[in-house]
This record gives C-alpha cells, structure tokens and sequence, in this order.
C-alpha cells in the first residue's frame, strides 16, 4: 500500500468515514435520498455507486477516541478486503486531524491480515494508493509509521498462529537472526550447556523434559541516538505449555501454542522500532523453551536455583512462565543498565478470570512509569489496569525447603502473587512493570473461525516508548 497526497479529486473510489453529527452536515451535499439508509453510526456502511467513483460511507459513531477509530477502520478492510479495488482511493475523513486519519490507515492495513499472511490483500498491494488530503509530509510520515506498526503486529501475530510444529525453537532461532541481519540486531543465544554455565537454573528446570535445546536469547536495538534511553524488554516464550508433569486439561490444549504471546509482542515491537528508526535503545531478552512431559522433566519438590542465585522450591510445574521470567529479569538486570525494565506475559489464569479479554494486568513499583504505560494503553486501546504489589502476599509464596515456592497454595490471587514472585529476581531496579497479558493476545478475533493472536502489546509498548522519548 502506498499513501500519497491527494492532487486532485480523480480517485476511482472514496472511503468517507463520518460521525452521526457530520453526516448531519454533509448528507444534503452527497446524496439527501440515504439520509435514512446510513447515520454515521459506530462500524456502519453504506456502498454508493456513481457513474465515476465508488463511495464507501464509514460511520465512527459519537466522540469517536484513536483507538475507536482504527478499529472500526480495520473493520471495515477485514469486511471488505476482498471486495475493493486496487485502484487510486480518496479518504474523506471529515474533520479527523492528521493523527486521527494515522489511525484511519493504519487500521485499514490491519484489517487485512489473515493467517498465514502472504502480503497479497488489496490493501498492501503496491499499487494501492491511500490518498490522503494532507501536506506531503505528513503523508510520508503516515505511510512510513503504518508500514511500521503493519510490519511489526504482523510478525506478532504470525507467530502466535503457527502451530506447534511450526514453530520449535529452531524456527524461532532462524527467524530471530534473520531479523537480526536485516535490521542491525545485535543477537546473542545461550544454548542448554551455555545456560548452565550461566547460572540460568530456573530457565533450565522448564527445559529439562524437552527434546529441543533451549535458546536464552538477547536482541539489542540501538539507536544513533547518543544520549538515547534504554528499554529492557522480557518475554514470555514458551512455545508449547503442556503444564509439564502438573499436565493441563486436554480441553483446549490446543490453544497453548498461545504461550509465547509476550515475546511475540517483543519482537514485534522490535521490527516496528526498528522500521521507524526510534531514537532508543532496547535490550530484549526472549527465554525460548517449551514445557512438555518426558522422563527427565523437572518434578514438583525440585529445589531449582536461580541466575541471582534465590532459590525456588517447584510446588506445580504449570507455573512454569515465571521461572523463565525470573533468570530473563534478573539477567537484564544484573548485565544491561536500563532506564525502565518492563516484562511481558501470557502467565495466569487468574488474570483471565478477573478481566476476560478487555485488558491486561499491570503491576509496578514505580507510579509514573504505571501511570505511563496505562495512558499508553488507553490511547491504543490495549489497555492495562493496576493491580497492588502489597508485601503481604510475599508470605504467601514463602518456602519450607528454599527461598520461594514457585506458586501459592491459596486459591486466589494468582496473577498477583506471580507479580510479587517476580519482584524478587528485579534486582531492585527502581522502574519495573510486569503485564499479564494472558486474555488479551490470544482470542476472538475476525480473521479466524476459533481463537487466534490479537496483535495485543505492539502498538501499546510503541506508544509508551514514543511518549517517554
């Protein structure tokens, strides 16, 4: 997809998306006889066929916010992808400023995916021109950051979607260099044996039962920048949860291919940082494994020990994305000095129950930076909300045999005493957030029959970074 300024009225096809109040004001100009056939109304349509052009009148609904806005311009690509021409188009956006009609097009790229992504819908065709009626710097600014964001929740959501063998961890690790080379990545992998050098021994207890070894990996985005901040970024990536010997349900187990979604958010906000050139630095550290049964997995009573040297006794062993968590955030810690620390996570159930799929769970020890990425979620609307990190629940998780137990044996609480457990391989880094993202990558979606990525984290970690920058 192209975008371009608009020179003159000569679009073979027009996408007007307007609130009930300005189609109020532009119905008698366009055509007063479908006054009762289209209102302006939220994900609203209406197909206007004339001799020259074809119109597609787009309602936003009242007091539409930016995330209001690509959604229901993404809506409108996945419904009629198909269907539009790859020809010259004119966006009417009535009186959108030029970072609502940004999110006019980045929704209509968005709207196009389906799995798997072969770059082949009307939107993304080359010869698709998005003309916008803005200044042509603005139009290279929109077209360069929707390519950015389009590129980096694709590649989010392409590899929540594979399927299992599909993606093991030698995809992945030929996947991650290959962005490496082309984006200046500087990567670094610790196989089983190099872990175990490490230290890395709450990582390694997951990887203990798998056929596949395992891939601790760092990628580090730096920017020209001289005095630029640095991000440390930790996902969650287990390729396949089977809950190890505390093995889930058969009932939609299917799903936990779904594991990884905090390291797809990671790598996809990578791409995307990359492509737009941020001026930051980030250090991502993506602890690949997956967590499956044999005769040499990890059992629960195990005493494992940690990279920061804690020890943790193994009470379930589906509580395995926090022990991967632990040796990620106390290694970025303990080796890259970063301005914020943030972990991303499909880790509880708990969260799930609490808040479904309208938001993750945020947990930190700094306010402004809770506060910070809260805005950021309610601006792309991948939104988060705090939950408390009380010392009371640290009690909870106390061991007998070792420093921690690497779950509660209360039945509440989970996704908090997860976050607390957490708290305690940061290192006293004094900026640190972690989001339980758990019911929001992964669920129904309109490109898919069942459950499939969301593409949640990317656009919510983009606008964090932007707005502390």
């Amino acid at each position: 997809m192209r975008i371009v300024p608009q020179q003159k009225q000569d679009a073979a096809q027009y996408f007007n998306f307007y609130t009930p109040a300005q189609w109020q004001e532009k119905q008698e100009q366009i055509n007063p006889k479908i006054g009762k056939l289209f209102s302006g109304q939220k994900n609203e349509t209406f197909i206007l066929v004339e001799e020259h052009a074809v119109t597609f009148l787009i309602g936003l609904g009242d007091r539409p916010d930016f995330a209001d806005i690509q959604n229901t311009a993404a809506q409108f690509a996945h419904q009629f992808r198909k269907k539009i021409s790859a020809v010259p188009t004119g966006i009417h956006a009535g009186s959108l400023d030029e970072k609502e009609v940004e999110q006019l097009a980045t929704g209509l790229s968005l709207g196009t995916y389906e799995y798997p992504y072969q770059g082949k819908h009307p939107f993304c065709q080359t010869e698709f021109e998005l003309r916008l009626n803005l200044s042509e710097g603005a139009v290279v600014h929109i077209e360069k950051k929707t390519s950015a964001i389009t590129e980096g929740q694709f590649a989010c959501m392409e590899w929540l979607n594979k399927p299992q063998n599909h993606k093991r961890v030698s995809h992945i690790s030929v996947y991650l260099k290959e962005i490496s080379e082309r984006y200046g990545f500087k990567l670094t992998v610790f196989d089983r044996q190099e872990s175990a050098a490490l230290g890395l021994g709450a990582f390694l207890a997951v990887n203990d039962g798998s056929s596949q070894d395992a891939a601790f990996t760092i990628l580090e985005y730096r920017s020209a920048e001289p005095n630029a901040k640095t991000i440390g970024l930790v996902g969650k990536c287990v390729l396949f949860d089977t809950g190890g010997i505390s093995i889930k349900s058969a009932d939609n187990l299917h799903y936990m291919k779904s594991d990884m979604g905090g390291a797809t958010a990671v790598i996809g906000t990578l791409i995307a940082a990359a492509e737009m050139k941020l001026p930051v630095n980030i250090v991502a550290v993506l602890p690949v494994t997956d967590n499956v049964v044999s005769n040499t997995s990890y059992l629960p009573s195990d005493v494992v020990t940690a990279y920061n040297g804690k020890t943790i006794e193994i009470i379930n062993t589906d509580a395995e994305g926090r022990l991967t968590l632990a040796d990620g955030l106390s290694y970025l810690a303990a080796n890259y000095k970063t301005d914020v620390m943030i972990d991303l996570a499909t880790l509880t159930g708990s969260s799930v129950r609490m808040f479904g799929n309208t938001c993750g769970a945020l947990f930190s020890n700094d306010a402004a930076l809770a506060g910070d990425l809260a805005a950021a979620g309610d601006h792309t609307g991948q939104r988060l909300w705090p939950l408390p990190l009380w010392d009371v629940w640290k009690e909870d998780f106390t061991s007998d045999v070792a420093d921690f137990k690497n779950i509660s044996l209360k039945p509440v609480g989970d996704c908090i005493i997860a976050a607390k457990f957490l708290e305690q391989f940061i290192e006293n880094h004094p900026a640190w957030a972690h989001l339980d993202i758990a019911g929001v990558s992964f669920g129904n979606v309109p490109y898919a029959k069942e459950k499939a990525a969301t593409g949640y984290g990317v656009q919510l970690l983009l606008k964090f970074i932007e707005k502390i920058l």
